[in-house]
């Protein structure tokens, strides 16, 4: 089955899978939406528990100079979401509760503090891996919450979701073999699930007319692929998986180095939790008990 936009959101809320905050992209999760996806990434865990990957975990903020240093800004202005204080004293409080109360422009008495949302999981590790890498490199595993500005009706898009990601440091070489291979095994997963999973080429949502040039390279290189999924459409499938390979962009800034002294490269590759949920709900219905056996068997062993 694959049901529209506007039935998929009245499916989810009408079966308590999500609950509207009444802003776009922004949801509670039921009990039964918390437990498919807490299920598929328990999968993932065992799919993957003797890959030998470090598990890490981080809040979902980041210091406000790593943003700047990983040239964020530069790339993804429209993404970024701040996080702002209130650094008054009394008079100041006084004011600031009486615009709110009296529906005025309070926003602006706020400054900015020292940290800013994560807009991907994977941001966090690399300032903690500066120096050399082990002789067969790291691999790294983190599930996170992160934050984009895209508010939307679609209910897969949206501002504040959970990826499960995996990340790999090491030599060219290693790392381009491990995500080409990740690739087979993420559409493996996925479709054992009777997901009608499909891979491509992909590029970042760059900003502007530079964002577009840089898109283009990023596709002629081949440096991100996507696992699609029919969700809202089977003409315009919804990613649910994504491969990036940064190259040296990110080993470069925080000087990770192979065993063997030159630049590591990195790449990383993220499910998300949602999505995922979202494209099993879609596919098999709204009442996990009444999806197909095998798909079951395989969530909840």
């Amino acid at each position: 089955m694959l049901y529209s936009m506007q039935d998929l959101q009245r499916g989810l809320e009408g079966h308590d899978l999500v609950l509207p905050s009444g802003v776009k992209g922004v949801w509670g999760r039921g009990e039964v939406m918390e437990d498919i996806i807490r299920r598929f990434n328990d999968l993932v865990s065992r799919e993957t528990k003797d890959d030998g990957a470090q598990e890490l975990q981080y809040p979902p903020v980041l210091a406000r100079s790593l943003i700047e240093k990983l040239g964020y800004l530069d790339n993804f202005p429209q993404l970024a979401g701040s996080v702002h204080s209130f650094f008054g004293k009394d008079a100041e409080a006084r004011e600031i509760a009486r615009k709110a109360r009296e529906g005025e422009d309070w926003e602006a008495m706020l400054q900015p503090t020292d940290v800013m949302l994560a807009p991907a999981a994977c941001y966090a590790v690399y300032p903690n891996f500066s120096g050399m890498l082990p002789g067969k490199g790291r691999l790294i595993s983190v599930t996170g919450w992160v934050f984009r500005h895209e508010p939307s009706d679609e209910p897969t898009r949206l501002q504040s979701f959970r990826m499960r990601e995996f990340i790999r440091m090491g030599a060219q070489e290693e790392v381009v073999a491990w995500r080409d291979t990740w690739l087979e095994r993420g559409m493996e997963l996925l479709k054992r699930l009777g997901l009608d999973a499909k891979s491509d080429v992909a590029s970042d949502p760059f900003f502007g007319r530079t964002g577009k040039m840089m898109a283009a390279q990023q596709v002629e290189q081949r440096l991100k692929f996507e696992i699609l999924v029919p969700v809202i459409s089977h003409e315009a499938p919804t990613a649910v998986c994504s491969f990036n390979w940064h190259q040296d962009h990110f080993s470069g800034k925080f000087g990770i180095r192979t065993a063997g002294g030159e630049t590591a490269h990195t790449a990383c590759l993220g499910f998300g939790l949602e999505r995922v949920a979202i494209a099993l709900i879609n596919t098999h219905g709204f009442d996990p008990a009444q999806w197909p056996a095998d798909v079951r068997k395989q969530l909840w062993p």
